[in-house]
């Protein structure tokens, strides 16, 4: 019965309120599936299917599963600069080890985040459209030349400095985000050889990375 109200609802979209709906639906639904499922198990069949539509519908609004990501990496990738520029306003007197603190403590909050841009290079950024790209492409450089700025004024630093430390960062926690550990063949790999790996506590270790790398600067 779901499926089908679903499908009837699909009929009806005509307008670009509707076409806006839909993309919005598509995006929760691709997030739901990523948030339970390895990136590589996600298909358009698996996420028509999650909405409850037929591939053929899914294709009006999208042609790869990367174009979906790429929106949804947007989204995440918006709020996480839009934290920090909150977190650190003009002008602050912040020391190293309380932006530090506050930085993790953002990262933390947007771990989910950084699962994305651990498959943005390698994997999404090369299955769609160079136009789609140049979208996303712009919005990256504005939102983190925007924190690079008052990055470099907050350390005296120059914004080059300033640009590779917010890199440095970004991929370390991208990497922490999807750290072999969790995965769960990984998980049972180990247990198999009664290896136990040490705990990793995210929060401390971005903080502890990151009062690092802001004292090399």
């Amino acid at each position: 019965m779901a499926d089908l109200k679903s499908k009837a609802v699909f009929i009806r979209a005509r307008s670009d309120e509707h076409k806006e709906e839909r993309l919005s639906q598509i995006k929760e639904a691709t997030a739901e599936l990523f948030a339970s499922c390895p990136y590589s198990e996600i298909t358009l069949t698996t996420i028509a299917e999650k909405l409850g539509w037929s591939r053929a519908n899914l294709y009006k609004y999208i042609t790869t599963k990367e174009e979906i990501f790429l929106e949804i990496a947007a989204e995440k990738m918006s709020a996480y600069y839009g934290s920090l520029l909150s977190a650190f306003p003009e002008d602050n007197n912040f020391s190293t080890d309380v932006i530090a603190e506050v930085w993790a403590g953002i990262v933390n909050a947007n771990q989910d985040y950084m699962r994305y841009v651990s498959y943005l290079n390698p994997v999404i950024e090369t299955n769609v459209t160079v136009e789609r790209l140049a979208i996303f492409k712009k919005k990256y450089y504005d939102l983190a030349y925007a924190f690079c700025d008052r990055l470099s004024r907050m350390l005296s630093c120059s914004q080059d400095a300033a640009y590779k430390i917010q890199l440095d960062i970004l991929f370390y926690a991208s990497s922490n985000a999807v750290c072999c550990y969790k995965n769960p063949l990984v998980q049972e790999a180990l247990r198999q050889i009664k290896i136990s790996p040490p705990p990793m506590d995210f929060y401390k270790d971005m903080k502890d990375f990151l009062r690092m790398r802001l004292e090399w600067k």
